[in-house]
């Protein structure tokens, strides 16, 4: 969880927006709203992504904030390398190609390795707002199908988030409760 209780985020108390904000300050005020003794069902969502955070609410607002705060870094371990790359953030997987791919990857300057980090960042490059777009879209379908999925207007207000109608999308989403609708149009206007 290192770093994760500066992300930011949004909680619903069914569907009323409680807090937004970092995740240290939402959980705070989230136990503070679970310890009065409210009955509906409170959820966390990441802001970038929609996901639903877990947060461990026992115990008082100062022990949940210190199980959010990464543990104290444990001495690494120091031992001597032995021949292979440095730590450089190298990740190795296994890559499955066609014989003809591994003979043009072997002709390239630098190796298959260097030729496939070259052709990853290109393709990262041409294709970013595009991304852009489908994970905006992807967060904005998570949250609303987990807070609008039984709504009125939830199926035709998806389909709109996906052609891009922003015009529909808003149109469908006009009747929701006000902090639901506000959040979805948040999340699905990076998407339009």
């Amino acid at each position: 969880m290192v770093g994760s209780e500066r992300r930011s985020c949004a909680a619903f108390e069914g569907s009323r927006r409680i807090a937004g904000g970092d995740l240290a300050s939402v959980a705070a005020e989230v136990k503070r709203v679970l310890d009065r003794g409210e009955r509906a069902p409170v959820l966390i969502f990441d802001d970038e992504t929609s996901e639903q955070i877990e947060v461990d609410f026992r115990g008082t607002v100062e022990d949940v904030l210190a199980r959010l705060r990464p543990a104290e870094a444990a001495p690494a371990d120091e031992a001597p390398r032995g021949p292979g790359r440095p730590k450089l953030g190298v990740v190795a997987r296994e890559v499955t190609l066609l014989p003809r791919h591994w003979e043009w990857l072997g002709e390239q300057p630098g190796g298959a390795s260097a030729a496939l980090r070259r052709l990853v960042e290109e393709a990262r490059r041409a294709n970013a707002d595009k991304d852009r777009v489908r994970k905006a879209r992807e967060a904005a379908y998570r949250f609303l199908s987990t807070m609008g999925g039984n709504l009125a207007g939830f199926e035709e207000a998806s389909r709109a988030l996906f052609a891009g109608d922003a015009a529909k999308f808003d149109r469908e989403t006009e009747g929701w409760p006000p902090d639901v609708r506000e959040h979805a149009l948040k999340l699905a206007r990076a998407s339009f």
